[in-house]
């Protein structure tokens, strides 16, 4: 992605910007959204996994912790480390076992997984933006 920082305006162009994310991604990539609740993480994982070839309805994962996305090229994973205490609770939802199948994670609070994010993990960050709708916000790569 040539560009570091897009705003869009609503979720369509959210989605479009997920979607030219989604060509760079490969097997065993770890995708770490970082961003106030509500600032667009789980509308860009939507559009991820349709981009992808995913199913399946993604939903936020917070009360499941892990959401699997069966996709074109490899498994999607979801995760929402939110009401999890350290990397010991990461490892004990799968992390390991979901990185060995070569699945993408896209994960959600990752601070609480520490030291388990790879040095090549991709940062995305979200923040609204004042409009009237409340849909306007600017997603920023890294």
């Amino acid at each position: 992605m040539e560009q570091k920082c897009f705003v869009t305006e609503n979720e369509e162009e959210t989605w479009g910007v997920a979607c030219a994310f989604a060509a760079e991604l490969k097997s065993g990539d770890v995708v770490c959204l970082e961003g106030d609740l509500g600032a667009g993480k789980t509308t860009f994982t939507q559009g991820l996994a349709a981009a992808l070839g995913a199913k399946r309805a993604v939903t936020s994962p917070t009360f499941c912790l892990v959401s699997e996305h069966p996709a074109k090229d490899f498994l999607l994973v979801h995760m929402d480390l939110y009401r999890l205490h350290g990397p010991d609770d990461v490892l004990a939802i799968g992390w390991e076992d979901y990185l060995a199948q070569g699945a993408v994670l896209v994960v959600e609070w990752s601070d609480r997984a520490g030291e388990l994010i790879p040095p090549t993990a991709k940062h995305v960050t979200f923040t609204h933006l004042d409009s009237a709708d409340g849909c306007r916000r600017a997603i920023e790569f890294r």
